[in-house]
């Protein structure tokens, strides 16, 4: 909900995302082979469990009295800290049910593994594209929310991997956000023909060349 109502102002918690681009070809390439080699994956877990461990203090509130020490340690944690601590047991949990099916199914845990591996390292190349094409280098002017964010035309590939459940509809996604995912394309068509402001790339490979820093000729 913050992301949505300061997009691309420094009050947005996402602005990150966007913020460094455009970038050098070699940079993109970089990030990249983060993704692919699962550090991008280890550097966002350990993050992870470093604020879930924070918020040990703020947990222990319910199941136990406070002490001034603790207390001190739960003004102090992360904000977010409890919120990451719930989403990474529920991260855990919905593993530990893979790893069951995999091994009810297939007697193994070559299912899991296969899903592991990609967890770590195709997923977060998708979503780094995703990312990138939803804000970076998309000039927004406060004035005109058609400008906070990129719509991106996918084909049937680019569906299946970057922008499933119809998220290249971002522009959309921001001006309503309570529309369904299903009825994005519909709307798109609707708003389209009303609002030639909005910002479309005609499909991913477009947005990355355009979010790339060219080298000034010599």
């Amino acid at each position: 909900m913050k992301h949505h109502r300061y997009t691309q102002t420094e009050a947005d918690p996402d602005l990150g995302l966007s913020a460094p681009f455009p970038v050098t070809a070699a940079s993109l390439r970089r990030k990249f082979l983060r993704d692919l080699t699962e550090r991008t994956f280890i550097k966002q877990r350990r993050g992870q469990v470093r604020l879930a461990l924070a918020a040990l203090p703020t947990l222990s509130r319910f199941v136990m009295p406070v002490t001034e020490e603790g207390k001190g340690l739960a003004e102090n944690s992360h904000p977010d800290s409890v919120f990451i601590a719930r989403a990474l047991l529920r991260f855990l949990a919905a593993n530990l049910v893979l790893v069951a099916l995999s091994l009810a199914w297939t007697g193994s845990g070559w299912a899991y593994a296969l899903w592991l591996v990609a967890l770590a390292t195709t997923f977060p190349l998708f979503l780094r594209v995703r990312n990138i094409a939803e804000h970076a280098c998309v000039i927004s002017d406060a004035a005109d929310p058609f400008s906070h964010a990129r719509t991106t035309s996918a084909n049937w590939a680019e569906r299946a991997t970057v922008a499933p459940y119809w998220v290249n509809y971002h522009a959309e996604h921001h001006m309503f956000m309570g529309v369904p995912c299903h009825a994005l394309p519909r709307l798109h068509a609707m708003l389209g023909r009303e609002h030639p402001r909005m910002v479309v790339a005609p499909g991913y490979r477009a947005v990355l060349g355009e979010v790339i820093r060219r080298a000034p000729r010599q």
